[in-house]
């Protein structure tokens, strides 16, 4: 297999999934690539740099969708169907990196932490805000705990990639419809 730093970060993240980062060595990593672990670090400075690498691009497009998603015209239940709409997008984009979203960048470190913590506070506190405003607006029923619907909207989610992986026969189309279906429409 022709080593790169693109083939060893689509290896390691199919084994940070499997194993956790935890239970990863760069060992592991260079086993799966085909290479000898010294050779790894041709193209890499550290199984850290991994982490970040595949991590922060999610968290990143997570960032930028929500602010597009914010500052758009739609209207505020519009505006959670399109943050359906992101997951989805994001999880098929990075089926396999984004088992690190619901647990695994704890691991980050330094500034790469520091930006995921801030990047993921500033998306839970957008996604409230679109919540609120439904209920401002009776698009929702008001009485629905804005808490426990982001926790459920959210939990569901991150855990679409572990269940995608075993429903493939479901379309994306229809698999979007369900979920907004399921996940949305429980709101009214």
């Amino acid at each position: 297999m022709k080593t790169s730093k693109e083939t060893i970060l689509k290896e390691a993240s199919k084994l940070f999934r499997k194993k956790g980062y935890a239970g990863t060595s760069v060992q592991d990593i260079a086993q799966a690539v085909g290479v000898k672990a010294a050779s790894l670090y041709n193209h890499i400075s550290s199984k850290q740099e991994i982490l970040q690498e595949l991590c922060m691009p999610i968290s990143r497009q997570f960032s930028q969708g929500m602010i597009d998603i914010s500052e758009s015209t739609l209207n505020p239940f519009e505006k959670l169907q399109a943050i359906v709409s992101l997951h989805i997008k994001v999880t098929q984009s990075f089926t396999d990196s984004m088992s690190l979203i619901t647990g695994d960048w704890i691991h980050l470190e330094g500034g790469a932490l520091k930006e995921y913590k801030a990047s993921r506070k500033n998306y839970e506190q957008s996604f409230r805000t679109i919540l609120e405003h439904c209920k401002k607006e009776n698009l929702i029923d008001k009485n629905i705990n804005t808490e426990v619907s982001l926790f459920s909207i959210l939990s569901s989610l991150h855990w679409l990639y572990s269940w995608r992986e075993r429903h493939q026969e479901i379309s994306s189309i229809e698999l979007e419809k369900q979920l907004k279906n399921c996940l949305l429409n429980g709101l009214k």
